[in-house]
């Protein structure tokens, strides 16, 4: 449906990350590394922690890693059948260049790409329907629309340049202490003023159209957060660059990128759930009080606990997703921050679809339509309803037309009822459903999110989440938080929390 074209700062900072990558392991250091490291959570934010903590500490330091579910977390499939499909986080961006960076350095390939076509739902009737002439779907637009798609896109394109700068702060070795100050050094007030404004607000006072929103945005919002336009300016940026062509997956799963870093950095899993955290004071070979980090898990052989230099949080501390208790601090740390995550349920259905709910006449042998996004409108009880491929694709593989049964992917904020399911589909013979707290509830304006120090050597990795979630988001956290912590353990103080950076750095590139 989109054609993009990289800019030329994308194409340059492409170049940049594979040829001159940093790496401070092999760095001076100005004190003894740390002896033990810990990471609670093993979702794509723990294991890129690990994985960069390895990079940034070295190969001597012992790196546990906390999991009490599946490794992965949020990147999940399910079988049905002979194959297995994506339940959670399902496409990568070609700008995203720690997944990118990931997959290289483990050697996993990305998945085939098989064609799709894409159209809209407003509870009663497709409203629109992807062709497979680009020119056709460019008069389209234009005919009901005006240039407001092209501007569209010109406008996410303005907010990914400024998101690049990442990349290079990152690349150099800076660091941040807060969210604030991240997203700050990358778009300065602009970025601060999106995730403290609607999306609706955000668009509107660029002139986009209620009636663009309502028909476009929307839609798309709502398959990638569950949410409407009324979400933050910021994530609605993300959002909307989600839709560009050029999206990927990792060839049998997503997840698979989780248990190759998790391999990569040599740490060690430990199938346990922590239950608290505590600070303790201990006395060093030269006499002086030295603090650790107490973290007691309930694993298959029971209670325990654990010693630590530093412990990276990689769980979200909000009611519903973790109950870990914090004591021994000043000032206290809470175990549940403010905010609350949005429930999304995942269904997948091998069935034949019904194309007549969709309020098509046409025959289910051609609709060959894989995504349907939906409007935000009283009467559609869907989020969205894709055709899904396997995680891996066969040789020969051609995606089935609606006649033919085959899986289906549903988003929706409730669970389907027996009901709701007759109706979509003519038949079906398996259902799967996953319910997710699966991204926050994005309500601007933002309040005071938790910062990533939450103590001297105990840092948070999931407080950018709240700016925006993404597979992207937890790794650029995660590669946050491995500079934060190497710079703080070291006292490199010049490379935590500076100002214009991209000034500074603009003549070195």
């Amino acid at each position: 449906m989109t054609l993009r074209t990289l800019s030329l700062r994308a194409l340059l900072l492409l170049g940049l990350w594979h040829s001159g990558r940093r790496s401070l392991a092999s760095a001076p250091q100005l004190q003894e590394q740390p002896k033990k490291i810990a990471v609670i959570g093993a979702g794509i934010g723990g294991t890129a922690a690990a994985y960069y903590l390895r990079e940034e500490f070295g190969p001597v330091v012992k790196i546990d890693v906390f999991e009490s579910g599946t490794v992965g977390g949020r990147l999940a499939t399910v079988k049905m059948g002979d194959y297995e499909y994506e339940t959670g986080g399902s496409v990568i961006h070609p700008l995203n260049l720690h997944m990118k960076q990931f997959i290289d350095a483990l050697g996993i390939p990305q998945r085939k790409e098989v064609p799709s076509k894409m159209a809209i739902f407003d509870g009663k009737e497709l409203v629109f329907e992807e062709s497979d002439w680009f020119l056709v779907n460019f008069f389209r637009m234009l005919w009901r629309y005006g240039f407001s798609f092209i501007r569209m896109q010109m406008w996410v394109e303005s907010v990914l340049d400024k998101f690049m700068r990442i990349y290079q702060y990152q690349q150099y070795g800076y660091s941040f202490s807060s969210m604030d100050r991240l997203l700050h050094a990358m778009g300065g007030d602009g970025f601060l003023t999106l995730i403290n404004q609607t999306l609706e607000e955000a668009m509107m006072g660029e002139g986009f159209s209620q009636v663009f929103l309502n028909d476009m945005v929307a839609p798309i919002t709502r398959v990638n957060y569950g949410q409407s336009v009324r979400i933050n300016g910021f994530v609605g940026a993300v959002s909307l660059a989600g839709a560009d062509s050029g999206l990927w997956a990792v060839d049998g799963g997503n997840k698979k990128v989780c248990s190759g870093l998790l391999y990569h950095s040599k740490s060690d899993l430990i199938p346990a759930k922590v239950t608290s955290i505590s600070v303790k004071a201990r006395s060093s070979k030269r006499g002086n009080t030295v603090s650790y980090y107490e973290v007691n898990y309930v694993g298959e052989s029971g209670a325990a606990h654990a010693l630590y230099d530093i412990v990276v949080i990689a769980t979200p501390l909000h009611q519903g997703k973790s109950d870990i208790t914090f004591s021994g601090f000043s000032p206290p740390i809470p175990t549940h921050y403010p905010g609350l995550y949005h429930r999304t349920v995942s269904t997948l259905v091998h069935g034949t679809l019904n194309v007549s709910y969709l309020g098509t006449a046409e025959p289910a042998s051609e609709f060959t339509v894989s995504d349907i996004l939906t409007t935000d409108s009283k009467g559609c009880a869907i989020n969205s309803l894709s055709s899904l491929d396997p995680v891996h694709i066969p040789d020969g593989y051609k995606r089935p037309p609606a006649s033919h049964p085959k899986v289906w992917k549903v988003f929706s904020s409730e669970s389907l009822t027996e009901e709701e399911l007759r109706r979509m589909f003519l038949s079906y013979d398996s259902v799967s459903e996953t319910p997710w707290l699966a991204y926050p509830s994005y309500r601007p304006p933002h309040r005071r999110t938790p910062p990533f120090v939450l103590h001297n050597r105990l840092y948070y990795l999931n407080a950018l989440e709240w700016a925006a979630s993404a597979m992207e988001m937890s790794a650029i956290s995660a590669r946050n938080v491995a500079l934060l912590a190497h710079h703080r353990w070291h006292e490199h103080v010049g490379k935590i929390d500076q100002e214009d950076l991209h000034t500074r750095l603009r003549g070195e590139l």
